[in-house]
C-alpha cells in the first residue's frame, strides 16, 4: 500500500492548500497512491506545520516539511519528489522539461 500523507497546521488554516495538494497528486497519481490522507497538527507544539511523506510498507519518507524545506512546495517540485518515490520512471511532461 502507498500512501501520502499530509500534515497540515489547522490553526493556520491550511487545511484549503492541503487539499488542493492532494487533489493534484490524487489527478497525477491516481493508478500509483491507494490514498492520500489529510493530517490535521492540533497538538500543542504544532503549530506551523506542514508536511508531505509517502508511506509504503517499507516506511515512511518526508517529501516536504514547511519548516525543512523554507515554504510551500510548487505543484511541480512536489510532484517530482513523489514520483520519484512511487513511480521513478514515469514522466511528468511539461513538469520535467521545466526542471531543465
Amino acid at each position: 500500500m502507498t500512501r501520502v500523507v499530509i500534515t497540515y497546521c489547522a490553526r493556520c488554516r491550511w487545511l484549503l492548500r492541503a487539499q488542493w495538494y492532494a487533489a493534484e497528486l490524487l489527478q497525477t497519481f491516481e493508478e500509483d497512491l491507494d490514498e492520500v490522507a489529510l493530517r490535521p497538527a492540533v497538538r500543542e507544539g504544532e503549530a506551523g506545520v506542514f508536511r508531505v511523506e509517502v508511506e509504503t510498507a517499507s516506511g515512511s519518507t518526508g517529501v516536504w516539511n514547511r519548516k525543512r524545506d523554507g515554504g510551500f512546495p510548487e505543484i511541480v517540485e512536489l510532484k517530482r519528489r513523489v514520483r520519484d518515490l512511487v513511480a521513478p520512471g514515469r514522466s511528468l511532461g511539461h513538469g520535467d522539461r521545466a526542471a531543465t
